[in-house]
């Protein structure tokens, strides 16, 4: 009995590896077919016909333009992803840009299937998150610096400059999901809720400007 447990369990746990690990491609490249009604649900998007697939597949112009910033956060949010754009599919990766007026925030929020990482273009950016044990990891960000976010851990940036910043980020999953904790505990007109919430993220900034590195702040201070 114990040999058969000891062989059951060497044989199982390469299977886990190989179940918990993504699938390599078994063709070199596979656009997103987006014509006609998708009538099989699969993990991800069919592929192209071959020989249809064409160089434009693999260009995106979704992230050229700024996006529309005239809100109550002064932010926004442009995700690029297999759906839009048909190269990444079997990728595992999708790309972002977020525009920040000055004062502008994204929420925080997290993404349980993606791991990112933050390029900024322009501006000045407090960017931070939370682990597990609700320690904050944050840094001020300047123009061709980068930030990385672990997969699924809450994370946030703010504008601290004085000028609209522009950041890209990079995200290893072509669906990475999105769970924003202002959607979940708030409702949508708790405007009151909501603006307590900024102001204790912008007084997070500013600490972190005049001292090199924030200690002991949870998200429940927030």
């Amino acid at each position: 009995m114990m040999k058969f447990t000891l062989f059951f369990c060497i044989f199982l746990c390469p299977c886990i590896t190989i179940c918990l690990a993504d699938s390599d491609n078994l063709q070199d490249t596979c656009p997103t077919a987006t014509t006609g009604k998708q009538t099989v649900f699969i993990n991800g998007f069919p592929c192209k016909n071959p020989n249809s697939i064409v160089a434009s597949d693999f260009k995106s112009s979704k992230l050229s333009n700024p996006g529309d910033t005239d809100n109550f956060f002064r932010s926004s949010l442009t995700l690029d992803m297999a759906a839009d754009f048909p190269g990444l599919n079997t990728l595992g990766l999708s790309i972002a840009r977020t525009d920040l007026e000055v004062d502008g925030l994204n929420m925080p929020h997290s993404h349980p299937r993606a791991s990112e990482i933050f390029f900024v273009s322009t501006g000045e950016v407090f960017a931070g998150f939370f682990d597990t044990q609700s320690k904050l990891f944050s840094k001020t960000l300047k123009p061709g610096e980068v930030f990385l976010v672990p997969q699924g851990l809450l994370h946030f940036f703010i504008n601290t400059g004085d000028e609209a910043a522009v950041i890209f980020s990079v995200l290893n999953s072509q669906n990475p999901g999105v769970v924003k904790i202002a959607d979940a505990p708030f409702e949508p007109d708790d405007e009151e809720m909501v603006d307590k919430l900024v102001r204790k993220i912008k007084s997070a900034a500013a600490l972190e400007v005049k001292a090199s590195g924030i200690q002991n702040v949870t998200p429940t201070d927030f």
